[in-house]
């Protein structure tokens, strides 16, 4: 068993060290990108069938909305873990030190089940008070808080799926890490409309759906690193939390937690905003857009992620070529899906809010709000791709500065300030704030990325 599991590992090491770049990026980023676009499912199809609910689909929307802040940072939390700990791991491998990989692993998992603890009591007590600053009025605080809630004390599931799962796609078991999402995904689409509308149980049903395939698919994950097939095992002795393993996981994750939690700050500021100056209608366009926007950003992180193994691995060999090819494929391709998602935006911003919802009203504002929105998210491509390549090559200082330059120094300051020089019209102002940052954070993002990066490969890991 053990000659057959070092087989494997040899195999999987020399592909990443030798293999086609091209084919590589492609076995690693296809599965991850679908597996992006099937996670997106779980709050997509929420949303599409909450929409549809009779009478107060609209109102029921805008209210499951506002959860945003705190499932995203639930998501930060996850990530802080899994995307800090998983290229530690894939550039020991790239060393030849399998053993501090799967000790890497094993502390990052202890300590999702910490914060998946104390996560679950502070917002569990908290979500009505929070839902209400987050921007809920009398008619959406009922359905914000019951989706809430119930959501919140699945948390746990939520947190081991995505801060475990980029630990199966740092080995190269893209398909594996794949199947995670789409086990999920499928439970949930099929139980979702069974619960919502079959039982009655509206938001509620969402939320349960929801939780029961995310639990299905932390089975999945756990059943797989403890099971024959994968290279780096979770094994107890690792689960002890030491210091001098975990804390370069962490440095490594904040940028990742940045961007995630600010993501929570983020559709905070917007509520809130948009409550003031455009009322419940804005905010539940606010609702839709975020889905939209995630269909943009999801995807390119998926293909980040299929790069992340390549050139962490072999930046720790270091094969300088290869990083810089699969650093050059990576960019190329980030770019040309946000270009081309950003032109069907463009085009037909209906499309995209009329599958949310029936209300003609919210379709109309959507599509409106939408066009300025995402007037620069082609910009998204070049942005994430040098700022994920980044933390691929272990610079956690600079990854996290390029993390808070979109989105703290830039978006949120700019959601505040543009309502009062665009006076006319302050909606507009609050949705042009994305579009502005976008472009400006991408030229920042890339000049350092090119200006610094030789400097890195020279220094190696």
């Amino acid at each position: 068993m053990k000659k057959e599991a070092d087989r494997t590992s040899q195999a999987a090491t020399q592909d990443l060290g030798s293999g086609s770049v091209g084919g590589l990026l492609a076995q690693l980023a296809i599965p991850a990108v679908v597996a992006q676009v099937i996670n997106l499912l779980y709050n997509i199809v929420d949303r599409i069938y909450i929409g549809h609910i009779p009478e107060v689909g609209a109102t029921a929307l805008t209210g499951v909305g506002l959860f945003t802040a705190i499932l995203m940072l639930l998501n930060a939390f996850a990530m802080l873990a899994g995307s800090g700990g998983a290229p530690r791991a894939a550039i020991a491998m790239g060393t030849k030190k399998n053993d501090v990989a799967e000790k890497i692993m094993g502390n990052c998992f202890t300590l999702l089940l910490c914060m998946a603890v104390v996560l679950t009591v502070v917002f569990y007590a908290a979500a009505p008070t929070l839902l209400r600053l987050f921007g809920a009025s009398d008619a959406t605080l009922p359905y914000a808080v019951a989706y809430a809630r119930i959501y919140i004390l699945g948390s746990i599931f939520v947190l081991l799926v995505l801060g475990m799962n980029p630990f199966i796609t740092t080995q190269g078991f893209s398909r594996v890490s794949m199947l995670t999402t789409v086990i999920g995904a499928v439970i949930n689409i099929i139980l979702d409309p069974i619960l919502i509308f079959g039982l009655g149980l509206g938001v509620r049903g969402a939320a349960i759906a929801t939780v029961f395939s995310q639990a299905v698919s932390a089975v999945w994950i756990l059943r797989f690193l403890t099971g024959k097939k994968t290279i780096l095992h979770l094994r107890r002795e690792n689960l002890r939390l030491e210091g001098s393993v975990i804390l370069p996981c962490l440095a490594l994750g904040i940028s990742s937690f940045v961007m995630l939690s600010t993501e929570g700050l983020l559709s905070i500021s917007f509520t809130s905003s948009l409550s003031r100056y455009g009322g419940d209608l804005a905010v539940g366009a606010m609702t839709i857009i975020t889905s939209v926007s995630q269909m943009a950003v999801l995807p390119i992180q998926g293909i980040c992620q299929g790069g992340q193994p390549i050139m962490s691995y072999n930046f720790g060999a270091k094969k300088d070529q290869r990083v810089r090819q699969t650093f050059k494929l990576q960019l190329t391709v980030c770019a040309v899906y946000a270009t081309l998602f950003w032109a069907l935006v463009m085009l037909v911003p209906q499309l995209f809010a009329s599958a949310f919802t029936a209300n003609e009203e919210l379709v109309a504002y959507t599509s409106w709000a939408l066009r300025i929105y995402a007037a620069g998210i082609f910009a998204l491509g070049f942005q994430m791709a040098c700022q994920q390549s980044f933390m691929a090559l272990g610079q956690a200082r600079t990854s996290l500065l390029m993390a808070c330059l979109r989105k703290l120094i830039l978006l949120i300051p700019l959601i505040f300030i543009l309502p009062h020089i665009f006076t006319g019209n302050q909606v507009m102002a609050v949705f042009l704030a994305e579009p502005v940052s976008d472009v400006l954070a991408a030229a920042v993002t890339v000049t350092t990325f090119l200006l610094s990066f030789n400097k890195i490969l020279e220094k190696g890991a």
